[in-house]
């Protein structure tokens, strides 16, 4: 045997303790890794699973007539398609929602416009606590957390669904608390809103629906909308 089959063979059976190595370290990376990977899969299918159904019932298309809709549902769809702006990001924690959901009977109602009051009134809610993040820092927010509570209630006496969006931002001063509901009108800087929120959903919920939209704010305390929908 020369010096050269000595070395080829000294490079296979190096070769072959190598290949070997790598093949275990794969293995118990499959080991620990596949379980993970298994998991993933099932939280992203649910995932589109939840999205796919909310945004059935976000849009879903309106007949000439009322029809009976769970509130709750409109409002946890609306929730999920915003979820992304609710995250944490690099300037804030994540917002955090509150739902404290009464007992609701089905309503009879044009769900896909009662939806889009819903996204107005939530967006709305969101930009607000955005703005009043200006000038504070992560840490500063994160001590005070931005916060989105819904109400939902029934009205006996008046039979009356009540339904209450509000936010702990920086509120809205008396000047412009009473011109909010106008078209065209916002508070919003130049390029971020439209002015047509507000007034198409008061237009839902009061010409459409007979019902009615309010809205109660302090400087500094924070914004309400309170909608009352015919039972």
């Amino acid at each position: 045997m020369d010096l050269l089959q000595l070395y080829e063979q000294e490079f296979e059976h190096k070769s072959q303790k190598i290949q070997q190595k790598i093949e275990e370290i794969e293995l118990d990376y499959l080991k620990e890794d596949v379980p993970e990977s298994i998991q993933s899969m099932k939280e992203g299918t649910k995932r589109i699973i939840e999205i796919s159904k909310s945004m059935r019932i976000f849009s879903r298309a309106d007949t000439i007539a009322k029809v009976p809709f769970n509130i709750h549902d409109g409002l946890d769809s609306t929730l999920l398609i915003l979820k992304h702006r609710l995250k944490a990001n690099k300037k804030r924690p994540e917002i955090k929602v509150v739902k404290n959901y009464g007992y609701l009977l089905e309503i009879n109602c044009y769900p896909g416009q009662i939806n889009q009051v819903f996204i107005n009134l939530i967006s709305n809610a969101i930009d607000a606590l955005d703005e009043s993040n200006s000038g504070k820092t992560f840490t500063d927010i994160k001590a005070a957390p931005n916060q989105i509570t819904i109400t939902t209630e029934i009205d006996s006496e008046k039979q009356q669904a009540i339904i209450k969006i509000g936010d702990n931002g920086m509120g809205i001063s008396e000047e412009f608390k009473d011109k909010i509901f106008g078209h065209l009108f916002t508070t919003k800087a130049v390029g971020k809103g439209t002015g047509l929120g507000l007034s198409i959903s008061r237009k839902i919920i009061e010409e459409k629906h007979g019902g009615k939209i309010i809205c109660n704010s302090e400087l500094g305390t924070g914004t309400e909308f309170v909608i009352s929908l015919p039972l």
